[in-house]
């Protein structure tokens, strides 16, 4: 495959960012710490993006995120710590060095092998992680993080022996909760909905579900049968407030009729 081609592109960027920062009073005033909200704002808006499947949206957000990565880059230049090609040539030397299945004489079978190598490769690094999760980033979403946390423990071996064992730890949890709920001690309740929490996504990374996208599937479902709900009470003439549970109830489940059709 030849990718020459798109080298231009790649240095019609770099040579427009080089611009902008001299001469853009906004760009020249940014540093690290003020593109960092952005960035997490960009990213979430790619993850959008991809939820609904729509590739003109994923292009211009990949747009906007790799302008984030060369912004860091330029400015790191500028105080002498690393420039773009750095950044690159590590993400490649990387590359090859946690895929000795590709460049090596490691031989694997199956993608859970592949990740098993490329966790134990990461603590074995010289600058890596010094325990295996370090690695997670303490501002990650709660619920991508748990993920994270459970993918890293089980690439080490510390997971069920099959994966049916769950959902006994699913009813131990939720029967924990329950005896707190009628304790109504607010904290532990708090705590044993964590517990609980943090089992189904267990559960979910097991049976090769995503989490996070299983959830926001269940959110735009839900947004789009109560948004029904509110239009046909509109046409009525009414407000949800006036409307009696079964009366929305009945709504409810045209909108899931809806859907169906």
């Amino acid at each position: 495959m030849d990718n020459s081609k798109h080298l231009p592109a790649f240095e019609r960027l770099l040579n427009i960012l080089d611009e902008l920062r001299e001469k853009c009073p906004w760009d020249r005033e940014q540093t690290v710490e003020s593109l960092r909200t952005l960035t997490i704002e960009e990213v979430y808006e790619l993850s959008d993006a991809v939820m609904r499947n729509n590739f003109s949206e994923i292009k211009k957000e990949l747009g906007d995120i790799l302008l984030h990565i060369v912004f860091y880059s330029k400015i790191a230049d500028e105080q002498g710590q690393f420039n773009i090609s750095d950044v690159i040539n590590a993400l490649c030397d990387k590359l090859i060095y946690r895929h000795p299945h590709v460049f090596g004489a490691v031989e694997v079978d199956g993608s859970g092998e592949v990740v098993k190598n490329w966790e134990q490769l990461k603590i074995r690094e010289k600058d890596g992680n010094r325990t295996v999760l370090s690695g997670v980033p303490a501002s990650l979403p709660a619920l991508i993080k748990a993920c994270r946390i459970q993918e890293k423990a089980a690439a080490t071996g510390f997971d069920w022996e099959k994966r049916e064992q769950v959902w006994d730890k699913i009813d131990e949890e939720r029967d924990e909760l329950r005896r707190e709920i009628e304790k109504s001690d607010a904290d532990s309740m708090e705590a044993e909905f964590g517990d609980l929490l943090f089992s189904l996504v267990n559960a979910a990374r097991l049976y090769g579900v995503n989490p996070e996208t299983a959830l926001e599937r269940t959110n735009r479902k839900f947004i789009s049968r109560f948004t029904y709900l509110e239009n046909q009470t509109i046409r009525q003439g009414r407000s949800l407030q006036s409307m009696s549970l079964a009366e929305m109830d009945a709504i409810w489940e045209e909108a899931k009729q809806t859907e169906n059709e």
